[in-house]
């Protein structure tokens, strides 16, 4: 009942739409396809495609919507190609089809309007934490003086809570104090869209539980848009208004079909929703059984 696109779904967005009215939706479905539908589309991917060969392409025609403020994940098997869109997204890969848009421009190379938050920190390793998010913030802000960039930077460095370490270098910080400085500089420069590629991914699970509680409070804050790829159903559940469900491409039939967006799941449960809280929400093992379901064993294009 909180998915866009199950495989009924799948079919009624495909047929005409004097066709589609005449089919049966449920109330809830309806009310969620109205919220999707009403969505002014901040961040417009169009039928995006991406082949290292010609006749196999990794993934085609996937197309989404971002709204302003959502907070949107994307999960599926390694090689489905989540890492490709978020560097099309990030300006750091082009595609082989299709378009990607926001904020009514086209995507092309990187800009400052979107911060990325990478797998590993990225930090400057003889900088301190100061000076690593200072050098993002003068070049957000070049003509800043030196007392405004350094107000700029501690008071983000304290929304991660690391102010008695700001002037530490990143050798001197654990692993999580360096995704949290990451983080930190993403937000730092105040970017249209946050892009996060598994950033908690390398973390144990109790810093990855309290990083992810920080971020949820800080995107909350600031109505940040984002885009996040992740591996894990729970974190994915936490933290999105919307998870896209990747499919990988497969020989069926005799034939390869490329992988590509297969289903679009809608978070209703409510979005001032805590880790300890999570597992007791009505719908949340049946979201999560879904998704799980869907990994396990409808992950590949048919």
């Amino acid at each position: 009942m909180w998915s866009e696109t199950t495989e009924r779904e799948l079919t009624t967005a495909t047929l005409p739409a004097a066709v589609a009215k005449l089919l049966p939706i449920p109330s809830e479905l309806h009310a969620l396809q109205t919220k999707a539908n009403a969505m002014t589309g901040f961040l417009k991917i169009e039928k995006l495609g991406k082949a290292y060969q010609s006749d196999k392409p990794v993934f085609s025609d996937v197309s989404f919507t971002i709204d302003k403020g959502e907070f949107v994940c994307i999960i599926g098997h390694s090689g489905c190609g989540k890492t490709t869109i978020l560097n099309v997204l990030a300006g750091l890969d082009t595609a082989t089809a299709g378009h990607a848009f926001m904020d009514g421009r086209e995507i092309a190379g990187p800009s400052l309007e979107r911060g990325v938050v990478f797998q590993s920190h990225a930090l400057m390793p003889w900088l301190t934490v100061r000076q690593n998010i200072a050098f993002a913030v003068h070049s957000r802000w070049p003509d800043w003086k030196k007392p405004q960039v350094n107000e700029h930077v501690e008071k983000h460095v304290g929304m991660v809570g690391l102010l008695h370490a700001i002037d530490k270098k990143p050798s001197q910080l654990s692993g999580g104090m360096k995704q949290r400085v990451g983080i930190a500089r993403a937000f730092a420069i105040q970017p249209k869209m946050l892009l996060l590629d598994e950033p908690f991914g390398a973390l144990d699970a109790l810093t990855r539980g309290t990083i992810q509680d920080e971020l949820m409070g800080i995107v909350r804050q600031t109505q940040q848009t984002v885009f996040m790829i992740t591996h894990d159903v729970d974190e994915a559940i936490l933290l999105s208004d919307r998870i896209l469900l990747m499919s990988n491409g497969n020989e069926s039939g005799g034939h390869y079909v490329p992988g590509g967006l297969a289903e679009v799941v809608v978070n209703p449960l409510p979005r001032e929703r805590t880790r300890a809280q999570l597992h007791h929400l009505p719908g949340y093992y049946d979201m999560r059984n879904h998704i799980v379901d869907f990994l396990v064993s409808r992950a590949k294009a048919h």
